[in-house]
C-alpha cells in the first residue's frame, strides 16, 4: 500500500491555510498546517512532509528564510517547497525584495490571490 503524501500548508491567514488545505485534502493527500515559519518548523522536525506550501511575508520567520533553512539541511533538502508570495505587489512597502524571491531556493512558486485549481496542478506534478 502506498503512502499518502503528506503535504504541509503554512500562512498567517487561516483562511487561507484553511481554503488550500480543503483543496488539496480533496485529492486525499495528507495535510498539516502552520500558521508562521517557527511553528512550521517545529512540525516538520516532528513529521517531514513530502511538500511545503509556504508564504513568503509571515510574522517570527518568514517563508524565504524557513524555506533556505530547509533546502541547506540535509535532511530537509528534498522537501518540495512551493512559496506562496504577493511579493511582487509589496516590494515599495515592506523589507522583501525580487532578489530575494530570485536567490530563494524554492522549486516553485504561485503568485497570490491563490489560484486553488493551479496550486493543485503544481502539487500533483511534483508529487508524481
Amino acid at each position: 500500500m502506498t503512502k499518502q503524501p503528506y503535504i504541509m500548508v503554512v500562512d498567517d491567514d487561516p483562511d487561507l491555510v484553511e481554503a488550500v488545505s480543503m483543496k488539496l485534502a480533496s485529492y486525499d493527500y495528507r495535510i498539516g498546517k502552520a500558521y508562521d515559519g517557527q511553528d512550521a518548523l517545529e512540525k516538520i522536525q516532528r513529521e517531514k512532509p513530502d511538500l511545503l506550501v509556504l508564504d513568503v511575508m509571515m510574522p517570527r520567520k518568514n517563508g524565504y528564510e524557513l524555506c533556505n533553512q530547509l533546502k541547506t539541511d540535509p535532511n530537509y533538502k528534498d522537501i518540495t517547497v512551493v512559496l506562496l508570495t504577493a511579493v511582487a505587489d509589496n516590494v515599495p512597502t515592506t523589507s522583501y525584495t525580487h532578489l530575494d524571491g530570485k536567490s530563494t531556493l524554492a522549486d516553485d512558486y504561485i503568485a497570490k490571490p491563490v489560484d486553488l485549481e493551479k496550486l493543485s496542478e503544481i502539487v500533483k506534478d511534483y508529487l508524481v
